[in-house]
């Protein structure tokens, strides 16, 4: 029988007192085993620290690039509703001056000077037009409309309506897709997506080269590749899809921004390498998920 409120054990080197209270612990291991779970504690609890201070660090600097990513993009679209209005402005004056050309190039057959001086009027007008037209392209907000067609016959329309400039560059072009390979997706905005990127080729290509254009199923989707036998990417090339970045000194940094912007749409996207053997390579992915939902 118990006659106090407490008792007293006593064993292996140290004392441990029970009172009505609880359990206090004498001076010896268990004080040592105290401050070393309280030490434990500690690191745990630094470490907790460190961890919090790391993410709340991670979150903030995230949430820092997706605000300079809101204000690009606020910045363009504000450019590209004034970029539109220009460029049909542009284009509904460049009409008639092009109607001008044809009947001035009929009154002058006789003069072979001022023949040579209307072709290079007309290319700079042609110049003129395709920037027109790049901004139009860049600007416009319209969803895809989709339809099933084959992409082989495609990229063999394209290539034939661009063979006289091919052919001037001495730029050889190989295709290398199924015959009955059908995608479904919007025929007018890949076609102009095929253009960008093979014009975008033949321009590193002054000395003519090769192109070859490679159509393929992937294992989630159906991949278009133009690759050439240029001088390939140099350092800038995670800015090659920005808008209105080019290093060509008349270009109109578009070209690349109109394909990113046409892959997005499908819910695909675009990428560039640097080919093994020289020269670069420039791929459309579309995914059979996005393509089977639309249908």
């Amino acid at each position: 029988m118990k006659t106090s409120t407490s008792e007293s054990f006593s064993g292996l080197g140290s004392r441990v007192t029970r009172t009505a209270s609880g359990l206090e612990l004498g001076p010896n291991s268990d004080l040592e085993m105290i401050l070393a779970a309280w030490h434990e504690a500690t690191e745990r609890l630094q470490r907790t620290h460190e961890a919090l201070r790391s993410e709340v660090s991670r979150l903030s600097d995230e949430l820092e690039a997706k605000n300079r990513e809101l204000a690009r993009k606020n910045r363009l679209a504000d450019l590209g509703q004034m970029a539109s209005h220009v460029a049909h402005e542009v284009r509904n004056g460049l009409a008639p001056v092009t109607l001008y050309f044809s009947l001035l190039r009929r009154r002058i057959q006789e003069d072979s000077g001022g023949i040579a001086i209307m072709d290079k009027l007309e290319a700079g007008f042609t110049a003129l037009d395709t920037t027109v037209n790049d901004l139009l392209s860049f600007t416009s907000d319209r969803q895809p409309q989709y339809r099933l067609f084959a992409i082989g016959q495609l990229v063999s329309e394209v290539c034939d309506s661009l063979a006289p400039q091919l052919e001037a560059q001495g730029v050889h072009v190989e295709i290398d897709a199924e015959r009955n390979l059908a995608i479904f997706a919007d025929r007018d905005m890949l076609r102009r997506a095929i253009i960008n990127l093979i014009l975008n080729s033949v321009d590193v290509m002054a000395d003519g080269g090769t192109l070859a254009i490679t159509c393929c199923e992937s294992h989630n989707g159906i991949e278009i590749e133009v690759a050439d036998s240029g001088p390939g990417l140099g350092e800038e090339r995670h800015r090659i899809f920005e808008p209105f970045f080019t290093t060509k000194s008349d270009g109109t940094g578009l070209g690349l921004a109109i394909v990113q912007r046409i892959a997005e749409a499908h819910e695909g996207r675009v990428w560039a390498t640097n080919c093994p053997d020289g020269g670069a390579a420039f791929t459309i992915h579309l995914p059979h998920r996005s393509l089977e939902a639309a249908a």
